[in-house]
């Protein structure tokens, strides 16, 4: 076959390189969450990731440059599926949203599992704690990245910190210490809350 010949019509093979790799990163991220939830805070090393994604080492350098850049990429790509972009036209609703499904996926044992694995890991290395600090940080953003979404339903002076602490104090407390269940009346309530805060005026009837 002359592929340069303008006559032939022989059918070409579909290029499949993209494909694989899609599919070889997609197996990487996916082993690093199963690996997360059965380690019982056990070390995640390159070495066991690469193993349980079927693929070699290099594969993994060749997209990330460390460990923790890929249990990052995990991590994130595990929250933004369990917590959607907001997308409601209030500042109340999207509240609502955003707890309620924060609070639902940390009650899926799957997430819970990885979670509770990356926490007891940073409790003894360094690495992993830096881990979980950029990923709290990065929840953090997209929380208060939703609160600027509503310039017009912020009071003056509204401290967004301040509120973003509350949710993710409330949050953490009770998913580490387990003293109160993650509900979804918590849910409600906190989401509630903390819109009166932002200076949303209370939902129901006046």
């Amino acid at each position: 076959m002359n592929r340069d010949d303008p006559d032939d019509d022989s059918p070409r093979r579909a290029h499949t390189g993209r494909r694989r790799n899609e599919d070889a990163r997609r197996a990487i991220l996916d082993a690093v969450l199963v690996l997360l939830a059965e380690s019982g805070g056990a070390p995640v090393t390159i070495d066991t990731i690469a193993r349980a994604a079927g693929v070699g080492k290099q594969t993994i350098y060749r997209w990330w440059p460390s460990k923790g850049a890929v249990l990052l990429e995990a991590l994130t790509g595990l929250a933004g599926d369990v917590v959607s972009p907001p997308e409601a036209d209030t500042l109340r609703a999207d509240l609502s949203s955003f707890v309620a499904a924060t609070f639902r996926g940390a009650r899926a044992e799957s997430t819970a599992s990885v979670l509770r694995s990356l926490v007891r890991e940073a409790a003894r290395d360094p690495h992993a704690a830096d881990l979980v600090r950029t990923f709290t940080a990065s929840r953090r953003d997209a929380l208060r990245a939703l609160l600027t979404r509503h310039p017009n339903e912020l009071a003056p002076g509204a401290d967004l910190d301040l509120i973003v602490d509350q949710l993710y104090g409330l949050f953490w407390y009770r998913f580490l210490l387990e003293h109160r269940p993650l509900s979804g009346e918590a849910a409600t309530a906190l989401a509630e809350a903390l819109a009166g805060q932002a200076g949303t005026p209370p939902s129901g009837p006046r």
